[in-house]
């Protein structure tokens, strides 16, 4: 089998020296995402009888973070692309062939149902605006999060009980708006898109509360919104654990205006190196703790309890927060080198905030996984 981590590492330091472009681009350029697919790093929890490499959650997320070491703009569509491939073990068989059998296949999108679904004869025709479509532009299949609704366009079931699915589009029904114009994670391509009146037909579809897997196995027993959280963290660390590097970079060969003493050899230099370090491998080994407990318990065929899946997104949460703080420490310490747009680790920074605003990692979680600690009533359904 490929280790991908290892590809991941081997890759990194070329996209390393495209981050400028990737950044100004507001998306992917086509050598990068060529590379990223050869190298099998969008689709790593496609299973086995798919002709995926099905890996264990614990290597999806370590390879996440060594990219993300490099860039972050290509870590997050890969971070996409891994974890929703992740739905490939929930599909019809018929489906997950044609969407995850390919060996070039990659998916992403937006999973919150702010699109509309009408059923009709044999499927869905599906109308709808999606944000936050994370390398989209060069995804095989495009989905979307959905809410079935009637003729008159309100609210409804079907009689099977199907009210949110999350559809899979075909890139020719999607049009992409030119909208990712921000701070960070810029070459993520995390653009607005629509669509009008696709027809998706009968079960290209999952959804994704209460969904049951298709096949049977430890990684399909691991919640879909968890997965994403894992891995926007595995992100955060990786950004990390880049800017760690080119901090000791920076400090050994800086000396402060006014200072007889390199940066490295500064007290301050010295103590910003090593708490941001204790922050990523604290972070880390919470998050490798979390998915390791809840990995030998769903490797004996038990599923994972609430409680399990509270660990992993309060870990998740700490590392993505954790990480923004100690990336603009770093930058801090760093003083006007920093400021440079030219300099990596201001864009390791920038990267580092926008990353901790998504809404599976945001301080907000804290509340979620503190009211269920004190044993309050919680809705659990998006855990």
């Amino acid at each position: 089998m490929t280790d991908l981590v290892q590809e991941a590492r081997e890759l990194g330091p070329s996209i390393a020296e495209r981050s400028e472009r990737i950044e100004a681009d507001r998306t992917l350029p086509g050598d990068v995402v060529d590379d990223l697919r050869s190298a099998g790093l969008f689709r790593f929890f496609v299973p086995a009888e798919l002709g995926g490499p099905e890996v264990d959650v614990a290597t999806g997320m370590a390879t996440i973070a060594e990219v993300a070491r490099h860039d972050g703009g290509a870590a997050w569509c890969v971070m996409i692309a891994g974890t929703t491939s992740l739905l490939a073990g929930f599909l019809p068989p018929d489906h997950a062939a044609t969407i995850y059998g390919p060996a070039d296949s990659c998916t992403g999108g937006y999973s919150v149902p702010t699109g509309t679904a009408r059923p009709v004869d044999g499927g869905l025709v599906v109308s709808g605006s999606w944000e936050w479509g994370s390398g989209t532009r060069h995804c095989t299949w495009i989905g979307g999060g959905t809410r079935i609704v009637d003729d008159d366009g309100s609210p409804t079931r079907r009689a099977d009980g199907l009210f949110a699915p999350f559809v899979f589009l075909e890139p020719e029904d999607v049009e992409f708006r030119d909208t990712w114009h921000v701070t960070g994670l810029s070459g993520s391509g995390s653009t607005d898109y629509t669509t009008r009146e696709a027809f998706v037909p009968e079960g290209r579809w999952v959804q994704l509360v209460g969904a049951k897997p298709r096949l049977d196995g430890p990684l399909w027993r691991f919640p879909f919104y968890g997965m994403l959280a894992t891995g926007v963290a595995a992100v955060a660390i990786g950004l990390l654990d880049g800017a760690i590097d080119r901090f000791a970079e920076i400090a050994e060969a800086k000396t402060p205006q006014g200072s007889g003493r390199t940066l490295a050899e500064r007290a301050s230099g010295q103590t910003a190196i090593s708490t941001a370090e204790a922050t990523a491998r604290s972070a880390r080994a919470f998050l490798e703790d979390a998915l390791g407990v809840a990995w030998e318990t769903a490797s004996a065929g038990d599923p994972l309890s609430i409680e399990h899946r509270r660990v992993i997104r309060l870990a998740a949460a700490d590392a993505a927060q954790r990480c923004a703080d100690a990336l603009i420490n770093l930058q801090r310490q760093a003083g006007g080198t920093a400021v440079y747009l030219r300099e990596p680790l201001q864009r390791a920074v920038r990267d580092g905030q926008v990353a901790a605003t998504h809404g599976m990692v945001a301080e907000r979680i804290h509340e979620l996984t503190g009211r269920i600690r004190l044993g309050l009533d919680t809705d659990t359904r998006l855990l």
